[in-house]
């Protein structure tokens, strides 16, 4: 038996008159009582133990507006030095090119200005491209393709001058 049967059981007995239910089989055992409130589930051999509650009211539905543009990520200058971080706007997947067999959008020692492509993140299937705030040239990537990165996370370092 699967779980699948297991709950089909388990509202046909909640539905029914039937307050209790024993199958007992060679590899598992299951027994069902029924309560005013809830059903309860216990099989032997599995050890499981399953419960249904009463039916709770769903929360309503909220839409959410979509984005209106591609985020710009945040910049920090980093400490004790003239480099500064450009940091994750968000929690996704980090991706330095717009596909596997297109180029990257910058290398060490590019030059960035306002509004240059830096990086892809993928967030919930959706890809945002990162823009850059500064003008400068790119030092160190801090992050490996295609690995997850967290918000506030350090992606580029770009001295600005």
């Amino acid at each position: 038996m699967d779980l699948k049967d297991i709950q089909a059981l388990i509202r046909f007995i909640s539905s029914s008159g039937v307050d209790e239910v024993s199958i007992e089989r060679k590899d598992f055992k299951l027994n069902i009582k029924k309560n005013q409130k809830t059903t309860e589930v216990v099989m032997s051999s599995q050890q499981v133990s399953y419960q249904q509650a009463p039916p709770v009211a769903s929360a309503p539905r909220m839409e959410v507006a979509p984005a209106a543009e591609a985020p710009i990520a945040a910049v920090e200058i980093a400490p004790s030095s003239k480099l500064i971080e450009v940091k994750s706007p968000m929690i996704g997947t980090f991706y330095r090119s717009a596909g596997p067999d297109k180029p990257l959008f910058v290398n060490v020692g590019d030059e960035v200005t306002p509004g240059s492509t830096l990086c892809i993140i993928e967030a919930m299937k959706l890809f945002n491209e990162i823009e850059c705030e500064i003008k400068g040239k790119i030092v160190k990537v801090l992050v490996d393709d295609a690995t997850p990165v967290e918000y506030d996370q350090p992606l580029f370092l770009v001295d600005p001058s």
